[in-house]
């Protein structure tokens, strides 16, 4: 098996603004969709899965070979890839290169690459996070909100971007933020109102935040109070496809010109087959027809 040969990324210039770069990926695919990277050893094609599971170093590779697999498959039909830190973290030093080299693989294919590592810290943590962030040569990462600007602001430096969690798709996630506060108001709207708040200073050209927020498909019935707290934010979307969310659960997230959302899909495009009895050489065709279709239904719902 070969490895991504794409060389490391250097950190973001100055003149970068990550929300101006992902709406002219959509503009150029045609399609606000974002394919997950969510690599699971037991889901591979059968030549890709390890001799030996317990093995890290052989797992690293398979989930590398197969990631870039990807990445090539896609590239062409969908605006961007979310890369899933925790699929190469839990196997180390060698999970982490593994990592780094197949962000610098999505970049290197002209994707906006979304790091899906979801920091949250304070203080000196939070820099060394965001630097982190930025020199992985991912344009976005994902954050916690909930510790306030404190832990928002050091993560758009540099015109990085980061998709801040507002309204996640996890059914216990409702114990939290869908709690009413005094003035009428959920816990999820009001860290709405402050990604907006925060955001604002970092509008680009195009319209848009380098501060984004993170709002389930699946929450359909607030995504329009969503909208309106938060008009200049692009919505990362996940829950499509696999985990239920429909096309009408996504049309609310578009703002009125069919703009300020990306449509993330994981399972029902990396493994369009149920994974490991996908074998032999026509896998990364099945997942490159997979991303047509996604790009397909996400762009019919937006221009709908």
């Amino acid at each position: 098996m070969t490895s991504c040969t794409s060389p490391m990324s250097s950190p973001h210039a100055t003149s970068f603004h990550a929300a101006d770069f992902l709406v002219h990926r959509i503009e150029v695919t045609g399609a606000a969709t974002c394919v997950g990277l969510d690599p699971v050893i037991e889901k591979l094609p059968r030549e890709l899965v390890p001799r030996d599971s317990n093995n890290a170093a052989e797992c690293a590779q398979s989930i590398e070979t197969f990631s870039c697999a990807v990445i090539d498959a896609v590239a062409a039909d969908t605006a961007a890839v979310k890369i899933q830190a925790a699929c190469f973290e839990r196997y180390g030093p060698l999970g982490y290169a593994a990592l780094w080299r197949v962000l610098a693989a999505a970049r290197a294919s002209g994707l906006a690459v979304v790091l899906d590592f979801k920091r949250g810290d304070i203080g000196i943590s939070a820099e060394h996070y965001a630097a982190s962030a930025r020199s992985s040569g991912a344009h976005w990462t994902t954050i916690s909100a909930y510790l306030g600007a404190d832990g928002i602001l050091p993560f758009l430096a540099q015109g990085h971007g980061a998709f801040a969690l507002v309204r996640t798709s996890n059914p216990s996630g409702d114990a939290l933020q869908a709690q009413v506060l005094q003035d009428g108001s959920t816990v999820a709207e009001r860290v709405a109102s402050l990604v907006d708040e925060l955001g604002r200073a970092s509008i680009g050209a195009r319209g848009f935040s380098n501060l984004g927020a993170v709002v389930g498909a699946t929450k359909r019935a607030e995504i329009a109070a969503l909208r309106e707290r938060m008009p200049a934010t692009i919505f990362l979307v996940p829950g499509y496809g696999a985990q239920g969310g429909t096309a009408d659960d996504v049309r609310a997230c578009f703002t009125g010109n069919s703009q300020g959302a990306l449509i993330t899909a994981s399972r029902s495009v990396i493994y369009p087959s149920g994974g490991a009895s996908a074998a032999g050489a026509s896998w990364q065709q099945q997942i490159r027809d997979a991303a047509r279709v996604f790009a397909d239904e996400i762009r019919a719902i937006a221009q709908g």
